[in-house]
């Protein structure tokens, strides 16, 4: 499918380049700037740090006055936030509101770019009290805003957490919560839509997969490549938790008649280590999303499975979220011409969140207390470069069309790429797709070029991922296994040699996926296999003194097919009657 117009095509390659390099407009892409810890560097040490990394949009949690003045001619977008604590007196007083607008404000423009005022944080869940005093207060700050002849530069809105949206799944089916559609939510769209505002939300996929993370893959958690989720209502197609949990809220506003008015993600990303604490609910309501998604909520809480919090997938979600925003790749599946700010959440791991330094709340930051990175991050849009002896891979974004996927694609088998695996009957022909010849080839293009900064954009239609996209072909791919000729005995001795010596062997333990068949050509043949993958194939490990040797293609024992890599989860998933992950 992918490569049956390669030679007409390629005829046309001298055109390719000006197709393929075309400009995107870029949104804008912040950092939440919590301080909620007591060993956080002072505030011009910050700003430094934000502008080392090319961080130009900041939301910060109040006024204050120390690091206002440290943002003073930065150039530095803020968003302020006028706290819960000091919602009430805004919403019954006028004057209150005009006074805070003047002294917490104004005083600080234009040295302080402030472009937005947040009023309040996730209102309906910290302080439900409050819910019938927001839309008045943000209606008052706004007219004070106008006072000042600031409401123009100065948008209004509120950062809802997720849960305000009670039905997430399918995305089409989207709305708000009873108790807050009609009395909350219509009056405050319509404040937003006069105001030419934009509806703010926290959107963090991380807790939904932590949750379910047996139902919800890895790869659509994190954004990478993977065979997406159809919405059985619209047929549209999802390859994203994010871009799901976004059309939800497009579909919850499309009910109440606002059908053209922007959300931007105020929080999103995900915790680089830590787990909850017992019990039903993990800490407070802050990121606790009404998840729905293919299964629904089990009505237990969120319990979050230790892998979901690391530093590997922290850094995959943030700078997929990164680069697509900073790419142009904005829209949604429901909204294609969707735009997309979004603020990162967080600038630094926090010590006094959650309950101690292993708690997830306490470690979602970019940065640690000493300013030093977590992981590797690129505000500026030149992708992140690997760290010496990491792995990366190139893979194609199905949202930009098969179209655009089929030119980027013969760019670069054009101009470098080995694009001979993917041509009919060679190996990783299979599966037939657009998407998955377009991964292969960038792939080979991004490898062959030393993974170099540019050689994995394609003009927004490849990105870069530190975990290998599950279903990556190897054209090289080759299995270690047991030779019968030699004995049991020898065999035994072989077994248990790899199985000390770095093999996983827990799939051939009595009652686990890969103990049937109970042979010692068939255990021995997992254990061979499963070292040599482990030392990628090395010369020498597939000998075990002549009681093993390489084939080429695929084992299988009876239900278990022998993984080309090392990943026993591989082996588990090309079980017999299991999907693959």
């Amino acid at each position: 499918m992918a490569l049956t117009r390669l030679l007409v095509l390629l005829l046309g390659a001298a055109a390719l380049p000006v197709l393929l390099f075309r400009t995107a407009e870029a949104r804008e892409v912040g950092v939440n700037y919590g301080r909620v810890a007591n060993d956080l560097p002072d505030p011009a040490a910050v700003v430094q740090l934000l502008r080392d990394n090319g961080i130009t949009m900041v939301r910060i949690y109040d006024t204050d006055d120390a690091v206002l003045r440290s943002f003073a001619n930065t150039g530095i977008k803020l968003m302020v936030m006028l706290p819960n604590e000091n919602l009430a007196d805004a919403a019954r007083s006028p004057s209150y509101a005009a006074d805070w607008a003047r002294r917490r404000v104004a005083a600080y423009l234009p040295a302080t770019r402030i472009h937005a005022v947040s009023v309040g944080n996730e209102v309906f869940d910290s302080r439900p009290d409050l819910t019938p005093l927001l839309v008045p207060a943000m209606t008052n700050v706004h007219a004070a805003l106008a006072q000042l002849g600031l409401a123009d530069a100065i948008k209004v809105s509120t950062p809802l957490s997720f849960a305000a949206v009670a039905v997430s799944w399918p995305p089409s089916a989207g709305r708000f919560r009873d108790d807050i559609a009609q009395p909350v939510m219509r009056p405050m769209l319509e404040f937003l839509q006069r105001t030419g505002s934009y509806l703010t939300i926290n959107l963090y996929p991380y807790f939904a997969y932590a949750a379910q993370p047996d139902k919800i893959s890895r790869d659509y958690f994190l954004g990478n490549p993977n065979p997406g989720v159809r919405d059985p209502d619209t047929g549209l197609m999802y390859y994203s938790v994010l871009d799901a949990q976004r059309d939800a809220t497009f579909s919850a506003m499309d009910k109440l008649g606002f059908t053209s008015l922007q959300a931007i993600p105020g929080e999103t990303g995900s915790a680089s280590a830590g787990r909850p604490k017992p019990g039903p609910r993990h800490n407070k309501p802050l990121h606790q999303p009404s998840w729905e998604l293919a299964v629904g909520d089990d009505g237990d809480g969120v319990r979050v499975d230790p892998p979901a919090a690391s530093k590997a997938n922290a850094q995959a979600y943030n700078n997929n979220v990164i680069n697509r925003v900073l790419a142009g790749r904005t829209g949604t599946p429901l909204r294609p011409d969707a735009d997309m700010d979004v603020y990162i959440f967080a600038l630094f791991n926090e010590n006094q969140k959650g309950s101690g330094p292993d708690d997830i709340e306490a470690n979602f930051g970019l940065f640690y207390p000493n300013m030093e990175k977590v992981y590797e991050f690129d505000f500026r849009g030149g992708g992140v470069p690997p760290a010496p002896g990491a792995e990366s891979w190139c893979v194609a974004n199905a949202s930009v069309g098969e179209s655009w996927l089929q030119a980027a694609l013969e760019y670069a088998c054009g101009h470098g790429a080995d694009c001979s695996a993917i041509q009919p009957g060679a190996t990783c022909f299979e599966p037939d797709t657009v998407v998955a010849h377009a991964s292969y080839a960038f792939n080979s293009y991004y490898q062959r070029n030393g993974r170099s900064n540019g050689t994995c954009d394609f003009n927004g239609a490849g990105y870069i991922v530190y975990q290998e996209p599950a279903g990556t072909c190897d054209p090289n791919a080759s299995w270690c296994v047991a030779n019968a000729a030699v004995g049991d005995a020898r065999l035994l001795d072989g077994l248990n040699y790899a199985c000390a010596n770095g093999a996983d062997c827990s799939t051939i333990q009595p009652g686990a996926p890969c103990f049937e068949p109970n042979t010692m050509v068939a255990h021995a043949s997992h254990a061979f296999n499963s070292y040599y993958q482990r030392n990628r194939r090395a010369s020498g490990t597939c000998d075990f003194a002549g009681a093993a040797s390489v084939v080429y293609r695929a084992p299988k024992y009876g239900n278990c097919v022998l993984p080309s890599k090392a990943s026993i989860e591989e082996t588990i998933a090309k079980s017999e009657g299991e999907a693959a992950i």
